[in-house]
């Protein structure tokens, strides 16, 4: 494993039991214990809701901005989105670590609750382009808290495996969200899909009424607006800065899938523009499984430059692909990536972070996240040009990302941050 610096004490231990909540939430360290529980059940299963959410409708954004009168500005459909995920960040750490991590929670899906109804009425180019921004703030908000929470109730030496299983429901909900969201564009008014988005939003918050606080209660303070004051050191969490930089560099090429893809799957005569999502992600499950236990056992670094080395091959076959077929088998190399450096960078930032620090660290990932995607949306948008000639030059910066990505953790990383 990765060196922790602090370890969860007995005292620590008492303290979250002293909640009482329904199920139990004390770290522990044996490593026979299962994670499998009512609790962290329940929590996948509202984190699968809420990403079928707001990636139902990712797939015809696109379109729909087109239809508007604003084909130029589909680099901003993502960039805005993560703009304001990034922005919220720091706020979103902050409060997790003192008003609790339910309250994060629930915020974020009311956002994506209500965003979903605000599109089919603000038929501008600028009302679209701020529904986006503020539909960010659900993704700054929310999976921290999650994230957070996940982190309170597993075993420490299965956190790889843990986070791993967690990402897959994410991942679930990402695959299934683009293609029923395709579906239902394709057989109905575009205002269904959005619909649909907001009532998955409100399933995700229901589902939450059967779990309680894990944040220590004497951490816990009544929200005030003072809270809201960020100075730099709720922004960064330095302690976690080499798992959020190769994060960063890793999801650039995501950015790239998400502004690029609906247009490349149009251009191959795919009809159903979220395929391409399902598949990368479908075959990132089974992957997890395996990833997040050899993780666990051999070290996170090793792991994801494994990832880092298959995510550079995916974004190689993606930009050659003249065949939906090929395109599809890039998307496969590019779920077994994903599946693999997803969860072994968020289990690294826990390795890393302080107990008390907690959502400040996954805050730290997450901008590092909003960034990568937002900056490789914005890029990929400028290079493609809507010019289908640029399809091969745009998804190969993808693949030159990931072998930035591997270079740092070949040269970059110090040796107090690897086993």
């Amino acid at each position: 494993m990765y060196m922790q610096d602090t370890e969860n004490t007995p005292e620590s231990n008492n303290q979250q039991a002293s909640n009482s909540p329904p199920f139990p939430t004390k770290q522990v360290n044996d490593q026979e214990a299962s994670f499998y529980t009512a609790q962290f059940g329940l929590l996948c299963l509202s984190s699968f809701l809420f990403f079928s959410s707001f990636s139902m409708i990712l797939a015809e954004l696109p379109s729909f901005l087109t239809s508007l009168g604003g084909k130029e500005y589909k680099g901003l459909i993502i960039a805005l989105f993560t703009l304001a995920a990034g922005l919220s960040r720091p706020f979103s750490g902050k409060l997790t670590d003192t008003v609790g991590r339910i309250p994060i929670i629930v915020f974020g899906a009311v956002v994506c609750f209500l965003t979903g109804f605000l599109y089919p009425l603000l038929l501008t180019v600028g009302g679209f382009l701020f529904i986006r921004f503020v539909h960010g703030l659900s993704t700054g908000f929310t999976p921290t808290g999650t994230a957070a929470y996940v982190a309170d109730v597993v075993p420490i030496r299965k956190r790889g495996e843990a986070m791993g299983i967690f990402g897959l429901t994410n991942n679930i909900g990402t695959a299934i969200g683009p293609a029923f969201g395709s579906y239902i564009a394709l057989h109905y008014p575009i205002q269904y899909m959005f619909y649909c988005s907001s009532g998955f939003a409100i399933l995700s918050i229901l589902i939450l009424i059967k779990l309680k606080e894990t944040l220590p209660q004497k951490q816990r303070q009544p929200f005030r607006w003072s809270l809201l004051k960020i100075n730099p050191r709720d922004i960064i969490e330095l302690r976690v800065v080499a798992p959020s930089v190769t994060l960063l560099l890793s999801v650039f090429s995501f950015g790239i899938i998400l502004t690029i893809i609906p247009d490349f799957s149009d251009h191959l005569g795919i009809k159903n523009k979220g395929l391409f999502f399902t598949v990368f992600t479908l075959s990132s499950l089974g992957i997890r499984f395996v990833a997040g236990k050899i993780s666990d056992r051999f070290g996170r670094v090793s792991v994801i430059k494994v990832g880092a080395i298959i995510q550079l091959i995916s974004m190689v076959i993606i930009g050659m692909a003249t065949t939906p077929l090929m395109l599809m088998m890039g998307a496969v190399f590019f779920g077994i990536a994903v599946g693999i450096m997803s969860p072994t960078a968020f289990a690294w930032t826990i390795d890393l972070s302080h107990d008390n620090a907690r959502g400040r660290a996954l805050a730290t990932l997450y901008i590092a996240l909003e960034a990568g995607i937002g900056i490789g949306a914005l890029v990929s948008a400028w290079v493609f040009a809507n010019n289908p000639a640029n399809f091969p030059w745009t998804f190969w910066l993808g693949g030159f990302s990931a072998l930035a990505a591997f270079l740092y953790l070949q040269f970059g990383v110090k040796q107090e941050h690897m086993t």
